[in-house]
């Protein structure tokens, strides 16, 4: 299962990764995220250590949804070397979140 970040622990796990992070925003009431959750799940797996795949509930966490402008869900961020390296809005097909990640491993 994919981690979990908070407003704690976001900076160390994220920020500090040698390696791609994806970062899933996300709410447990949202449908699309809830959709696009399994496909996630298997790109962590399939990644495991050549990328991270962290999800971060957007109510839970307002500090970092605010800090990184996150105003519509699902949003994947894309992070190297402690930046926003690309962006995902919206629930989309797979192949969507893995060319993006492949582009930046």
């Amino acid at each position: 299962m994919a981690l979990e970040v908070t407003d704690t622990n976001f900076d160390e796990v994220v920020l500090k990764s040698g390696i791609p992070v994806m970062v899933d925003f996300w709410a447990e009431w949202c449908g699309p995220c809830r959709m696009i959750a399994p496909a996630l799940e298997e790109i962590s797996k399939e990644y495991s250590g050549k990328a991270l795949v962290v999800k971060c509930d957007v109510d839970n966490n307002p500090g970092v949804a605010s800090k990184f402008g996150i105003r519509n869900i699902p949003t994947v961020l894309f992070f190297k070397d402690g930046k926003v390296a690309d962006k995902q809005i919206g629930a989309v097909p797979k192949t969507n979140f893995v060319n993006k990640l492949n582009a930046l491993i």
